[in-house]
């Protein structure tokens, strides 16, 4: 899998985060109140998450210690490797701001320059999944809770946007699938995996949740980044089990249960199409993702049950048929 994984109080209160480069997966699992298992790619087995890896790699591009104290912190041990960063060659100091050679700046470090880490590399059965997108049309809510079958819905076409400073030649954000979040790497086909996933959450009843880091209030351009801030009080609401009690209304396009309220976050960015100024533009921009997102679904779906291909966004048809039933 994909994905960051640390745990909390005990090895038994795990929560992963799956998503591709630029949504925030090692930025938001650095936890200083939680233990890290690893930044990427981790198997889950019969006896709970592993980590494959043992390192780091986490885009630096201006990082500050006041918004990710444990990275900055790598970035400034001996054994970190810097990618495209600047340095003075007099002081020896590196700039973090410096985007003259790219904005793609790197570091790759040794989990133990992590000091809330775990050496063994493991933790128990997930209580909490996040799927991690950045979403570019800001149309998606930045937090939403999943059933089952919508969580392996998303997780088979593995939705993002690629972002400034995560590929070379990207000037602007555009949306991007990769099922399972990890395509590149899969030996089998998509639905395999997103079979297993489904068998795994229904077997520990995992809490499964969507969280958007992308725009919010229009598309990119037009709208703003939704501040890490919100992003990580959102990631706390939830591994605390805050959001879980929360009342949710369901988005009628993407029939996902939205929180109408979270700790330490504006209420009125939980409902993006509050925050157009054109209403009708978000829904036209909502409609477009939900083609897309269905088509790439539609790829990869052969021989996934019904109940979860029915657990995708509504098309304009089907959403006229329920306003016309209501």
């Amino acid at each position: 899998m994909q994905c960051s994984a640390n745990y909390g109080e005990s090895e038994e209160d795990v929560a992963i985060f799956f998503g591709q480069s630029g949504t925030g997966k090692t930025t938001l699992s650095a936890d200083p109140e939680r233990t890290l298992i690893g930044d990427d790619e981790h198997g889950w087995t019969d006896d709970g998450v592993f980590n494959f890896e043992g390192g780091c790699y986490a885009r630096v591009m201006n990082l500050s210690h006041e918004d990710e104290p444990e990275i900055y912190g790598a970035t400034r041990r001996f054994g970190t490797l810097l990618e495209n960063v600047t340095m003075d060659m007099r002081t020896r100091h590196v700039d973090l701001d410096d985007a003259s050679l790219t904005e793609n700046t790197r570091a790759a470090y040794p989990i133990s320059h992590i000091p809330n880490m775990t050496c063994l590399g493991r933790g128990g059965h997930p209580k909490h999944v996040i799927m991690l997108t950045c979403d570019a049309f800001g149309v998606l809510p930045p937090v939403s809770r999943l059933t089952h079958e919508q969580a392996v819905y998303h997780f088979l076409p593995g939705y993002t946007a690629k972002v400034t400073g995560t590929e070379a030649g990207i000037k602007e954000p555009w949306a991007v699938f990769s099922p399972c979040f990890d395509v590149p790497f899969m030996a089998l086909p998509p639905a395999t995996y997103a079979r297993l996933l489904g068998e795994r959450i229904a077997k520990h009843n995992v809490d499964i949740w969507l969280v958007n880091t992308g725009w919010t209030g229009g598309p990119y351009g037009e709208g703003e980044r939704i501040k890490l801030r919100f992003a990580r009080a959102i990631v706390k609401a939830i591994l605390s089990g805050k959001l879980k009690r929360t009342v949710t209304k369901t988005d009628p396009i993407f029939g996902l249960a939205v929180p109408v309220s979270c700790p330490f976050v504006p209420t009125e960015i939980l409902a993006p199409r509050n925050t157009w100024k054109d209403q009708l533009a978000y829904d036209r921009q909502a409609f477009t993702l939900a083609a897309m997102v269905e088509k790439n679904f539609l790829e990869n779906a052969g021989g996934i049950p019904e109940a979860v291909k029915n657990a995708g966004p509504k098309t304009i048809g089907e959403l006229r048929e329920d306003l016309l039933a209501a």
